[in-house]
């Protein structure tokens, strides 16, 4: 004959051991004292286990009651998220919301997104770092449902976009990189002359992009804009950078800008697909799109 474990008894056992005794954890559920004492008991005959040890002055957990304490927590524990998920999908919101964002933009701008949003929803957010086409197709794939990037020529079918600003694009090399001793325009024949640092495209299905990089060229690519920036304050290039962190840099003394070069602007985009649109994603589409400031 199968013997369960209730909800309500798991909760009581968990009381006795954290209030201390049995009368404190009757005080918690606003019970008799004879009422907790008298579950309890018929638990350990329906187990045919001594939960408790009442040889002493102060009934005391066995081994096998402290067990079944354990291993009730944790069920106590999924229960409640159980339950918590359950209520976020009836009032329609996500379990789980993937943010994407190019590697060009820092990461801190959707620290706030995250704070706020934690106030409003138990939703759980993860941010994920793509690079070019690797976006449009975590958007695509469905690997994220927002996607924070440049704004491509012509954007995929179903999906919508909301421009959220600008960011700008500065050509640096180390400060005492060689680029800096040249003489001339820095066209398309003398930057093929000088390594440039890229960062890897993380598409996994679609054709890889560049951007700012000849085909002839000497190349160092990297996994992420930190790895780009450690590389190029390292002398191994040259490179673009956003101007927040590129100006920082140069500040600090340990990159120059290449003169003769235009800082470049790109739009910045909010995307995600027309359809599955929940309560989570439409508040961090609101969220974005008002206080947008690049960091």
């Amino acid at each position: 004959m199968s013997v369960s474990i209730t909800l309500e008894a798991l909760t009581i056992l968990d009381a006795i051991e954290r209030r201390g005794s049995f009368a404190a954890a009757a005080a918690e559920f606003d019970r008799a004292t004879s009422s907790l004492s008298y579950q309890m008991q018929k638990l350990e005959q329906d187990l045919d286990i001594m939960i408790f040890d009442r040889s002493g002055h102060k009934a005391t957990l066995t081994e096998a009651g402290k067990l079944i304490l354990e291993r009730g927590r944790v069920i106590l524990q999924a229960t409640e998220s159980m339950i918590n998920e359950a209520r976020l999908l009836a009032n329609g919101w996500e379990l789980d919301l993937t943010i994407a964002y190019d590697s060009i933009i820092p990461v801190a701008n959707f620290f706030d997104l995250v704070d706020k949003l934690g106030n409003v929803s138990k939703t759980r957010v993860k941010l994920e770092e793509e690079v070019l086409a690797g976006c449009w197709e975590a958007l695509s794939e469905g690997r994220c449902d927002l996607l924070v990037c440049p704004q491509p020529d012509v954007l995929p079918q179903g999906v919508k976009a909301q421009r959220l600003g600008e960011m700008s694009m500065t050509w640096v090399a180390a400060t005492d990189h060689y680029v800096h001793k040249r003489n001339g325009e820095f066209d398309s024949e003398a930057r093929s002359k000088y390594r440039v640092i890229a960062i890897a495209d993380t598409a996994r299905e679609q054709p890889a992009l560049s951007v700012n990089i000849l085909e002839k060229q000497p190349r160092l690519t990297v996994s992420n804009l930190d790895a780009k920036v450690e590389a190029l304050v390292s002398g191994l290039g040259v490179g673009t950078l956003p101007t927040q962190v590129a100006d920082r840099l140069i500040a600090e003394g340990k990159l120059k800008v290449i003169k003769d070069t235009e800082v470049s602007s790109i739009d910045v985009v909010l995307a995600w697909k027309r359809n599955h649109i929940g309560e989570a994603k439409s508040w961090c589409i609101r969220h974005l799109t008002k206080t947008w400031d690049l960091k």
